[in-house]
């Protein structure tokens, strides 16, 4: 009878002790290849991540070589997002050499893709392969959501709900995004929509959007082009009136320079294709990045 009795004031005891608080849960490191990447899956995972971004703002992908820094980076993630497609020809030594042991994610799985110019492949292996910058479509760019999502869903399954809500909030506003483009882009007379870019990285844009891109590199930013290519493109500028000529932010200028002087243009504002600006820029995520480009195009091109 004692023992039961002092059982019974020890529970009314413990029942009146303040609840301790949940211990939180720490976020999970996950590391995106390049500055795009970067703003989606911190759109997507919010502040239940703690990103590392191997290629930052104004850096170029193609012509990135990993420190040994990004090794250890690499090494402690959970979670690794690339674009895939051949677009980061470093990222499987990289993974290989830190080593990688987390869940890899490869945003453009499941995208449909456009082949790339012959002799414009990453690295020249692959001439004939798909081209990669499938951001240029937000419609596209939907499918790499679901697919972070997805990554973190099932990397992070307890919070579970909380990837799957932003990301359907991020896709309502890339559906919005995707009908302003083209309501912008419908601005432009058909005959109109051309612009020069300084390389050749707009395909899933010009097939998405109606405009005709044309550029004296391949979608190799270390590509050059002969004086012939030069030299023909700057013909097509004179005969075909092109005004709208355009220079990416991690690209030299010096070429689509020469072509707007000797063809008569005019360089219009820089373009951001296949990396953000820095957070004081005017492209520092995926949407102002796609309004800066096609307000700046849609500009150029009405001057044709």
């Amino acid at each position: 009878m004692l023992r039961r009795t002092l059982f019974l004031v020890l529970l009314a005891a413990l029942g009146s002790l303040p609840s301790l608080p949940a211990v939180a849960e720490a976020p999970i490191k996950a590391v995106a290849t390049f500055s795009i990447l970067g703003d989606l899956v911190s759109e997507v995972a919010g502040d239940k991540v703690v990103l590392s971004v191997l290629v930052g703002a104004d850096m170029d992908a193609h012509a990135y070589q990993p420190r040994p820094s990004d090794a250890r980076t690499v090494a402690e993630a959970r979670l690794l997002v690339s674009n895939g497609l051949g677009f980061e020809g470093w990222i499987d030594r990289l993974a290989k050499a830190a080593p990688f042991k987390g869940r890899a994610v490869v945003a453009s799985t499941g995208v449909a893709t456009l082949a790339a110019g012959a002799g414009h492949a990453h690295g020249h292996s692959h001439a004939h392969g798909p081209d990669p910058h499938c951001w240029q479509d937000v419609q596209r760019v939907r499918t790499y959501v679901a697919n972070i999502a997805k990554g973190f869903v099932d990397a992070d399954p307890a919070n579970a709900a909380h990837y799957r809500e932003r990301a359907a909030a991020v896709d309502r506003r890339l559906v919005d995004l995707d009908a302003w483009v083209k309501a912008e882009i419908a601005k432009v007379p058909a005959d109109k929509r051309r612009a020069i870019t300084g390389h050749d990285s707009f395909r899933y844009f010009s097939a998405a959007y109606g405009v005709k891109f044309q550029s004296p590199r391949g979608y190799n930013t270390s590509s050059e082009p002969s004086a012939r290519d030069v030299a023909l493109l700057i013909r097509e500028a004179r005969e075909q009136r092109i005004k709208a000529m355009f220079v990416e932010n991690m690209t030299n200028p010096g070429l689509v320079d020469q072509i707007a002087r000797e063809s008569g243009a005019i360089v219009g504002p820089r373009l951001y294709t296949d990396a953000l600006s820095g957070p004081d820029g005017p492209a520092p995520t995926y949407e102002k990045m796609m309004r800066h480009n096609v307000t700046a195009l849609v500009a150029g091109m009405l001057k044709n």
